[in-house]
């Protein structure tokens, strides 16, 4: 039966519960996309490599990150150069051509940086002409290769013409991997500018343009299981106070709750911003504290790195207090790479190791070096992963809290959590200006679930489904708090395993099986017969036969299963005595 099949003649929803009900053979191929936030060039440019306010010579760098990772496309995020002129955006298409020539397509967006001009009608008009794939995802190589990415484009053009292609929506990928994008463009245009109370005109509002947003959105008819919202602006920034919604936060609360509403009604997880030059993950709550989102600012691509504002700066008018803060890293270059696998996306975050880059005129190490104005070579390494899945639970784990809230079930199989605490004492830099305090963080733990095809080699001798967590880690660490897991297992299914010798598995580097507890960062592997008690140390792992389950205590997160491990003899304990 085919994926397709099922959308046309069952109905987007029954479509939907049957694919989480289906074997891993059904899904489609996991494919990527990637994510990069501003690109602007704000400083003197002594080694010639920056034309035109575009930051060539650090998009070069990250575009090289997205080519060697696969991804299918690139959406950046707003604020495609500094000044906004013709000849910057012409600029910023070609620094954009290798990843074009590679393969992967490249969706961007206005930010207040394309609009600020009157004498190229604020950017709308050359944006249209630059990036036509926003209407139907065709792309030319240099070398006159055609190819499409994305389907079923969309712009909300019965509130304007003038909208085409500017506030626009695609879908990519196939059967379970199937997401939709909707892009917002708010910005001033042509005989369209509003004031409103900030510095920052509006063109068509968040208002005019929520009937095409919710339809887009729609999940009982968008035959997507996942969609995801980008627009330039946050909806609760951390340097501006601007927001997506034409004033500061507390402005149009109607508008703010309808668009809330529509995301969280219809499974989306994830909106994608820019504009504040920073790194931030938070949960932010709709103002009727009805709805709430997960929202992702975007790492700087750029000279320009902001810090965030203080908390109790009039100008947020309290309403920083709907915004719950995960993470956040500043002064760095960064980018994201999302994979979409079956019910499950996961976000890989990385940025440059060095960091504490100095901002505008004294990038990258200050004002008067001999290198200020030249980019420096990045080394990129991974700060950071989270991901949700369609099928499974989210649960918010604040510092000190314990992680023993966490507990799923699918289709016969459990996992829970049966100890461990959140220890991090982790702030952000968003700060008060009394005592200078920051927010700390909150973990997002998220499950989820994937039935095993055991066609696989690799799947051969699972005895359970496999269950991913995320979110007991913290940003730039190699490790996670300790906590025990556990899962059940069916007696049946692991009379077949070799030797008898089962346990809790996880995926290594290579994708292959190992003892869960091989994965820690310290600890000794010990393996008990017996019930998990509280006490044991960190690699320790056992099986409690009398409640058919599987434990091990861990320091990471990742995918688990109940699988073959072997066992070292002599450092087994009599976990009955």
């Amino acid at each position: 039966m085919s994926i397709r099949y099922l959308f046309r003649k069952s109905g987007a929803g029954f479509a939907l519960f049957v694919l989480l009900q289906c074997p891993a053979a059904l899904w489609a191929a996991p494919w990527k996309f990637g994510v990069m936030g501003d690109t602007q060039w704000t400083c003197p440019d002594p080694a010639g490599r920056n034309p035109h306010t575009v930051p060539v010579s650090i998009i070069e760098q990250v575009n090289r990150q997205f080519i060697d990772a696969g991804v299918k496309f690139v959406i950046q995020v707003g604020d495609l150069s500094d000044d906004g002129r013709e000849v910057s955006e012409e600029e910023r298409v070609v620094a954009a051509r290798p990843l074009i020539d590679a393969g992967i397509g490249f969706f961007a967006f206005r930010g207040n940086h394309e609009t600020y001009r009157q004498d190229n009608d604020h950017g709308a008009p050359g944006f249209k002409i630059r990036y036509q794939q926003t209407c139907d995802g065709g792309f030319v190589t240099q070398a006159g290769k055609r190819y499409t990415i994305g389907s079923n484009f969309s712009s909300p053009v019965k509130v304007s013409r003038d909208l085409d292609g500017l506030s626009y929506s695609f879908d990519c990928g196939d059967g379970e991997e199937r997401a939709r994008f909707v892009i917002i463009d708010n910005w001033q245009l042509p005989g369209r500018v509003v004031a409103n109370s900030t510095h920052y005109p509006s063109g068509y509002t968040i208002a005019d343009q929520q009937p095409w947003i919710s339809e887009r959105l729609d999940k009982r008819k968008r035959r997507t299981p996942h969609a995801f919202v980008l627009s330039h602006q946050p909806m609760i920034g951390e340097g501006h106070q601007d927001t997506l919604f034409s004033g500061y936060a507390n402005e149009h609360p109607d508008w703010q709750n309808a668009f809330f509403a529509s995301l969280q009604q219809n499974g989306v997880r994830y909106y994608i911003s820019g504009h504040d030059h920073l790194h931030q993950r938070s949960i932010i709550t709709s103002p009727d504290g009805k709805s709430q989102v997960e929202q992702l600012i975007a790492q700087s691509v750029s000279t320009k790195f902001y810090k965030p504002g203080f908390l109790d700066d009039a100008k947020w008018f309290g309403q920083k207090s709907r915004e719950l803060s995960i993470s956040q890293e500043r002064e760095t270059v960064g980018y994201y790479i999302y994979t979409i696998d079956g019910p499950t996306v996961t976000v890989d975050y990385f940025s440059d190791d060095h960091g504490h880059w100095q901002s505008d005129a004294s990038f990258p190490q200050g004002a008067g070096r001999t290198d200020t104005g030249v980019t420096p070579t990045f080394h990129f390494v991974k700060k950071e992963r989270w991901s949700y899945s369609l099928n499974g639970k989210q649960y918010l784990v604040s510092q000190g809290a314990s992680y023993t809230v966490v507990s799923d079930r699918f289709k016969g199989n459990e996992a829970r959590i049966l100890d461990g605490v959140n220890t991090s004492e982790a702030k952000d830099d968003t700060l008060d200006t009394a005592g200078g305090k920051g927010r700390p963080l909150t973990k997002v733990v998220n499950t989820g679930w994937i039935a095993v095809d055991h066609s696989k080699p690799a799947n051969r001798n699972l005895a359970s489904a496999i269950f991913q967590l995320s979110g007991v880690g913290k940003l730039g660490g190699d490790h996670a708090d300790s906590y025990v897991l556990s899962m059940n297992y069916d007696p049946a299914k692991t009379r077949a395993i070799a030797g008898g010798r089962f346990g809790l598995v996880t995926n290594d580097a290579a994708g292959r099986w190992i003892n869960a507890v091989e994965a820690n960062t310290v600890g000794t592997a010990t393996f008990i017969d017996g019930p998990w008690k509280s006490g044991y140390a960190l690699g320790s792992h056992g099986i409690d036969r009398k409640r058919h389950r599987v434990w091990a205590v861990l320091n990471h997160d990742g995918a688990f299963a109940v699988g073959p491990v072997s066992e070292n003899r002599d450092s087994m304990l009599d976990g009955q005595r």
